[in-house]
């Protein structure tokens, strides 16, 4: 029946059935085959609800509204526009800024989608409008989003932690150097395409004169409250003031003070307009985390986690050949289940492996989510290819097929990542 399930999804995904609709038409798949399987309609639903019932899933709105304030009132660009006074003018510079941006702002959002929305609806029309071709940027900011779950405060560290018994703080300390190494290899590739494909000096110039001009202390003074939210939501979490979840919540009424009070590039009567875009680019996301969820629980009944663990454990005598399929088998995870269903699902199965190898749960905790992190680019389930298609309206699979290169060097930090265990746990 796993196998039916599986190529009844690809059909679906095929005929362009939407992902969300598709995910839950497979979950109430084996229900429909076998009337005594207890996975009917009703508990599918069911599902589907509870897994949005989760506390932590409210920071993914809350940050998601923050990150819309912030852009709209103008924080997050003041950010970019430090990040671009410094290297703009180098080949690559800008789209390199908008990856230091998504790197920066991972730590305010804790959260890929709400990185890339926030990150995005800023910086794309600046790229486009200086000459870069719109795809390019939409997968850009797509895959550095991932950065969000991956420098702290991370939503799917939390929930890790609490699966494993991991330490929460000390997977927000091992998540900094390799959150740091992928922004440089997204970086380098960035170089590397702007070298070969060219860019637009004069336009890009003219930014980079204007910023300029305004001077380095004019601009730093300007962006201060900018690059202090950051220190405001990590350290009221590592001083235990606040959690993640109640971080979201400081960070919008940051985002307010901020863009009304302080800025004053928002208005209260802008708010209605805020809140109609956080529900349009929410609602979709949200359904298929609910149906995302719905699909993780009836694979865990019919016990095919299981499965593929019992088949990878065949291979636990041979580290590397066990380390690399257990990232092959959550590299396909990522693909068709969310985040942090996959977490709580595969963690207490797949632990029992890594202990025989005697990896650091820790290392193993920072592994699995760079892992899934890359799932947010992949389809099915490539959660922000459609906050970015939402953004630019490019359909999400041409913006996939753009982020080829980049999840390469995902890929390759992903490598480094498995083998050099120093990377994850030099700071923890």
């Amino acid at each position: 029946m796993i196998i039916q399930i599986f190529v009844l999804l690809v059909i679906l995904l095929v005929i362009m059935v939407p992902v969300g609709i598709a995910l839950l038409m497979v979950s109430m798949f084996p229900g429909v085959l076998d009337s005594g399987f207890a996975a009917n309609a009703q508990f599918v639903l069911r599902q589907v609800l509870g897994g949005l019932e989760s506390t932590p899933l409210l920071a993914i709105p809350l940050f998601m509204l923050s990150g819309i304030i912030m852009a709209r009132g103008g924080v997050s660009k003041k950010l970019f526009d430090v990040f671009s006074y410094f290297i703009g003018g180098f080949t690559g510079g800008m789209p390199c800024a908008v990856v230091i941006t998504c790197l920066f702002y991972g730590a305010i959002s804790g959260s890929a989608p709400a990185t890339t929305a926030a990150v995005g609806a800023m910086t794309i029309p600046i790229l486009v409008q200086m000459g870069y071709k719109k795809d390019f940027c939409a997968a850009l900011v797509a895959v550095s989003g991932g950065l969000g779950v991956i420098i702290p405060p991370s939503i799917p560290f939390i929930i890790f932690g609490l699966s494993s018994g991991a330490s929460v703080g000390a997977l927000f300390k091992a998540g900094i150097i390799p959150g740091i190494l992928i922004g440089c290899l997204l970086m380098l590739y960035t170089w590397y395409y702007c070298k070969t494909k060219g860019e637009d000096k004069e336009k890009i110039g003219e930014v980079v004169r204007e910023q300029r001009n305004k001077g380095l202390f004019p601009l730093l003074k300007e962006s201060f409250w900018a690059l202090l939210s950051p220190v405001i939501i990590l350290g009221g979490i590592y001083s235990g003031i606040v959690t993640p979840t109640e971080a979201a919540v400081v960070s919008v009424i940051y985002a307010l003070i901020v863009g009304m009070f302080i800025y004053r590039t928002l208005k209260f009567s802008n708010m209605k307009e805020i809140l109609v875009e956080t529900v349009k680019t929410l609602a979709p996301i949200m359904f298929i985390l609910g149906s995302a969820a719905a699909f993780g629980k009836v694979l865990a009944m019919l016990q095919a986690p299981q499965a593929v663990a019992g088949l990878l454990g065949g291979m636990a005598q041979n580290k590397i050949v066990l380390l690399l399929m257990i990232n092959l088998f959550l590299l396909v995870v990522g693909m068709i289940m969310d985040t942090s269903p996959a977490i709580l699902i595969l963690t207490p199965i797949l632990l029992p492996l890594i202990d025989i190898i005697g990896m650091n749960h820790v290392h193993f905790g920072i592994m699995m989510v760079v892992n899934l992190a890359i799932g947010f680019v992949t389809p099915p389930v490539g959660i922000n290819l459609y906050v970015a298609s939402t953004m630019t309206e490019i359909p999400p699979m041409i913006i996939a097929r753009k982020a080829v290169p980049l999840l390469i060097m995902f890929a390759i930090a992903l490598l480094l990542i498995t083998f050099i265990p120093q990377i994850s746990l030099a700071l923890s």
